[in-house]
């Protein structure tokens, strides 16, 4: 299931998020959810902030239309924002804001999350990726660290995995792409976002499947 549109309430206090949840997650709504919507929804909190995943357009103004209906009928005022996942950006934007479909624009989209990936990683000084490497054995995984090391790149040995950190994903990516032509044979090399990263973006939460299975 994709989650690519985003609906964002945030409320002044936590109580007032904690009964909107609620009633999100309440028996007596799956009628309505049932009919509204062709998936499910996912809803999530993070204080007094309740975010809505849904899969498409429609399903998200739906469930727009839900929250703000249940904010009217208990008069609970607070902020709504409507976004849509950029792949490329890796970040929610403007629902509005249309995806870059030529090459030029997808170049320019992708350098300008590179550029900020940089940025960030200078001013919190905390790598955005990591390289995973896997190695054969604890033993390879030690002497490869090393290496790493001596040529001052910081890494992390935990038995035969070694993490290199990287401030940005093309240079995760070139640093994987150079580690799988050196490392020893059957080392499985990947590429992957920290867990700082995926906070940012998708905070982690206690969550519900709205209106539970749809039919």
């Amino acid at each position: 299931m994709n989650d690519d549109w985003r609906v964002q309430i945030d409320f002044r206090a936590d109580g007032v998020a904690d009964a909107l949840h609620d009633r999100l997650d309440a028996k007596e709504l799956e009628h309505d959810l049932s009919e509204a919507f062709h998936d499910r929804v996912i809803v999530s909190r993070n204080g007094t902030t309740i975010f809505l995943y849904a899969g498409d357009r429609e399903q998200a103004e739906k469930a727009r239309a839900l929250v703000e209906r249940l904010m009217a009928e208990e008069k609970e005022e607070g902020t709504v924002e409507f976004t849509r996942w950029h792949p490329l950006a890796q970040e929610w934007r403007p629902a509005d804001e249309p995806l870059p479909e030529d090459a030029e624009a997808k170049a320019t989209e992708h350098a300008a999350r590179i550029a900020r990936e940089r940025e960030e990683t200078e001013e919190t000084g905390e790598a955005e990726y990591e390289v995973r490497i896997d190695l054969p054995s604890r033993h390879e995984a030690e002497q490869f660290a090393d290496r790493l090391r001596d040529e001052g790149i910081p890494t992390v040995h935990r038995w035969k995995y070694v993490l290199v950190g990287a401030a940005d994903e093309d240079s995760a990516n070139q640093l994987a792409e150079r580690i799988r032509a050196e490392a020893p044979s059957g080392t499985s090399v990947a590429v992957e976002g920290t867990w700082r990263e995926a906070y940012a973006e998708r905070p982690h939460s206690p969550f519900t499947f709205l209106g539970g299975l749809a039919e």
